[in-house]
């Protein structure tokens, strides 16, 4: 039986463990919570998780999946975008959870086949796996901003 690369072992924890803390974090959240901005100022629920979504798709690519969304149509949730002035483009905070899953679908299948990462790709998918982590985070505390119980215990 052969073994696949740490790296590939690595990313898979990686992406499994984020999976959970977003899904914890984000677990028992209306629509309408997720479109609180904290202060009317730092980005709400729905932008951060939809974002982490946004950036997920190169990911995939790098890796040479499809993206789970089209770019372009999904634009508000792009880096450096201003949510609150996008708010009336973000989309439903469920729609957002079943996007979220599907690209877990597609990025667990697509490592499940891959023996070893191209040199080059290394640093863009370690780099993503933190962009990954630093957004679940986020999540985490703009839960007990809305008033929610810590999900992490």
């Amino acid at each position: 039986m052969e073994t696949k690369s740490n790296e590939i072992e690595l990313v898979k924890n990686q992406v499994s463990s984020t999976i959970k803390i977003v899904t914890l974090n984000t677990e028992g959240i209306t629509h309408e919570e997720s479109m609180i901005f904290p202060n009317n100022e730092a980005n709400c629920m729905n932008w951060v998780l939809g974002h982490l979504i946004y950036i997920r798709n190169p990911l995939l690519n790098i890796l040479g999946e499809e993206s789970v969304w089209d770019s372009e149509k999904f634009s508000c949730y792009n880096r450096g975008e201003i949510a609150w002035d996008r708010k009336d483009e973000l989309i439903n905070f469920e729609d957002l959870k079943a996007y979220l899953q599907q690209s877990q679908g597609k990025l667990e299948a697509k490592l499940d086949t891959l023996e070893h990462f191209k040199t080059e790709n290394i640093n863009d998918i370690s780099t993503l796996c933190l962009h990954e982590i630093y957004h679940a985070g986020q999540l985490g505390y703009l839960r007990r901003i809305l008033g929610k119980p810590g999900a992490i215990k």
